[in-house]
């Protein structure tokens, strides 16, 4: 795990400045403590920082090929790294390390571009083909390791962190107010788009080639379209499942170092944990995080169960709101842009917390995107069969049932779509803005008006012939999962020096679970109906009954207690970054309403929180290490 970057300059008479690239190197710091390494060649250089996990004598990079002529910065693991070696090895290729990083140079070498198809793993990479005189660099499937670039003064930079870009000399910075538009409506900026103008994400699943000054983008990757082409045999669902699980959980404890799992005291970890004790015969180091108060959020009764059931090594963590609410200026720093998911906190003090004891772990993330977890699934398929309400039967008695039921303000924007295709009334499990509250508090967002329907539009037309339950969970799979949860998951782990590895996103798992019918799916009242039923006879009854709860956050008690009047303070005092962009007034009245409990408005002001705090670090700051608490 690691922290790349490179600089290519269009003319090839024009020599990279080595000591930029070192500026860009160094701010990576956390992503890689234990090595660093430069390769500079006229107006080429790449730059990369190392966690050794691998190979941990002899994995240094920058990495050549035998004649020095095809160099690679990689991030990620290779998890089939073995099984691919052994057959470069029989095609006559010779390797000088032990690493993952050198079996990409050779299939490479042999296989093109078309040794993407090759690799299992997470992985953000970039070649320098010496011989074609050409950058080739890719993404993993899914997004679970992140890739920036950006072209400005004839040159081509990329790298892992947006900060690291931002030490280029001539890179002006500047809002990208569609991305701000974006933002609000989903706590985060969607790829391709970042919240700078002029720097792009490589979207998951994409390699691009730059070659002179010609730059083209490449998808390789997409979900099958073979739904309902598996057996519908529910005992052969199960096993195949399971073996797939299994086998992805074995390929993830490859590690020269140690490591555990994150325990929430959900399915989903839980599950990750009991297959994993089969595996080893050491008690396996499990983490939880909590918080001071308990406002119903402390999941550690639940995790405690997985813990005695299995006898790991358990450790927990507690934090407060004032711990909370300090950290934002380093989350910001951290995430280089903006995202509004409250739980990225709580995993940066739990990274930080576990590294006194590992430097990998695993996780349960991504099995509600593959297998329905979240119950916003359940609602909008509910909702899509109103549709077929009479008009009227529908306006004058089913919505007054339901306003007194869903009284937040994202569920009464459902309830005006409910004669809308799905297209224009699911745009994904995060949600903070409607168009409405956007435009009484941000202006300049009429310059964006449809923009977010634009967005999710072209991802519906790919899978129109789809259910609309796996209409759903591919926008999900596409858009939020690497740009939150994958995002933050990188960010926070890599911040305390740690790797994170998700088995449940292996991408013959997804492919497996998008083959599913729904009914394996959703089930009656049952939200991953599957997995509850490969976990009965592994985990505890609570476990496989409790409600999906994330991981819970008590943010709108907080935000109504200790820290309501520091967040109207940081918003509207005079050091403000929101009011260049926003309405105080709006402010004023969501802080206000939030507080007197007339609605529970945290996510909204949690959004603003984060971009005030984005703006403070990045817009009008240039620090190149993390603020001090």
């Amino acid at each position: 795990m690691c922290g790349i970057c490179g600089v290519v300059h269009f003319e090839r008479e024009r020599k990279v400045d080595r000591h930029i690239l070192e500026k860009m190197t160094n701010v990576m710091v956390h992503r890689g403590p234990d090595d660093k390494g430069y390769y500079v060649k006229d107006h080429v250089g790449f730059g990369h920082r190392r966690l050794s996990i691998i190979d941990l004598s002899e994995g240094h990079q920058p990495m050549s090929n035998e004649n020095s002529t095809v160099w690679i910065v990689f991030n990620g693991e290779i998890y089939n790294y073995l099984e691919l070696r052994a057959q470069l090895m029989e095609r006559g290729h010779q390797f000088k390390t032990n690493s993952d990083t050198e079996t990409i140079i050779h299939a490479y070498e042999e296989f093109g571009e078309k040794c993407l198809e090759l690799l299992r793993g997470m992985f953000a990479f970039a070649i320098w083909d010496e011989n074609r005189q050409q950058i080739f660099a890719a993404r993993d499937r899914i997004g679970e390791k992140p890739f920036y670039y950006t072209e400005v003064d004839g040159t081509f930079i990329f790298s892992s962190e947006i900060k690291s870009i931002l030490q280029f000399p001539s890179f002006r910075k500047e809002i990208e107010l569609s991305a701000l538009d974006l933002y609000l409506s989903l706590r985060y900026v969607p790829g391709p788009l970042t919240m700078f103008k002029g720097i792009l994400k490589l979207q998951p699943g994409h390699y691009l080639i730059l070659k002179g000054n010609r730059l083209s983008i490449h998808e390789y990757w997409d979900v099958p379209n073979n739904l309902g082409k598996v057996s519908r045999n529910e005992e052969e669902c199960h096993h195949r499942f399971l073996t797939l699980l299994e086998e992805c959980i074995r390929m993830r404890l490859m590690s020269e170092v140690p490591l555990g799992v994150f325990l929430s005291g959900g399915i989903d970890s839980s599950l990750v944990v009991a297959l994993m004790s089969t595996m080893t015969d050491i008690p396996i180091k499990t983490f939880s995080v909590g918080y001071e108060t308990d406002f119903g959020t402390n999941e550690f009764d639940y995790a405690r169960m997985v813990v005695e059931k299995y006898h790991t090594e358990h450790y927990e963590l507690r934090i407060g709101s004032r711990d909370f609410y300090d950290f934002i200026p380093k989350l910001v720093w951290y995430l280089d842009e903006p995202i509004a998911d409250a739980a990225t906190i709580p995993l940066f003090f739990l990274s930080e917390f576990a590294k006194q004891w590992i430097t990998v772990v695993l996780s349960g993330e991504g099995a509600d995107e593959i297998l329905a977890g979240y119950y916003i699934y359940k609602k909008m398929l509910w909702l899509q069969k109103l549709q077929y309400v009479p008009k009227t039967i529908r306006e004058n008695l089913l919505l007054g049932i339901f306003r007194s039921i869903f009284y937040k303000e994202r569920h009464k924007r459902y309830l005006k779509l409910i004669q809308h295709p799905l297209a224009e009334k699911y745009y994904g499990v995060s949600n903070s803005f409607s168009l409405d509250s956007k435009r009484v508090l941000f202006p300049l967002c009429e310059n964006t008006r449809g923009n977010l329907e634009r967005f999710f539009e072209g991802y519906y037309e790919r899978v129109n012939e789809w259910s609309d339950l796996n209409k759903m969970l591919y926008v999900d799979l596409k858009i939020w999962l690497p740009d939150d949860l994958l995002m933050k998951a990188d960010k926070m782990t890599m911040a305390a020096s740690m790797e994170l590895r998700v088995p449940f996103l292996d991408h013959e798992l997804v492919e497996f679970a998008f083959s599913l019918p729904d009914r394996f799916k959703i089930n009656g009242n049952s939200t991953k109906y599957l997995l509850r039923e490969v976990g009965e006879k592994l985990l505890p009854t609570p476990i496989i009954h409790r409600e999906k709860r994330g991981f819970p956050v008590p943010l709108s008690q907080w935000l109504k207690g200790d820290l309501n009047q520091v967040a109207k303070e940081t918003l509207l005092g005079p050091l403000s970054a929101c009011r260049d962009y926003f309405d105080p007034e709006a402010i004023k009245s969501i802080l206000n309403r939030h507080r007197a409990k007339d609605e529970d408005l945290s996510e909204q002001i949690w959004n603003l929180l984060v971009f005030e705090f984005w703006c403070r670090g990045y817009m009008r700051s240039s620090e190149a290490e993390p603020p001090k608490n």
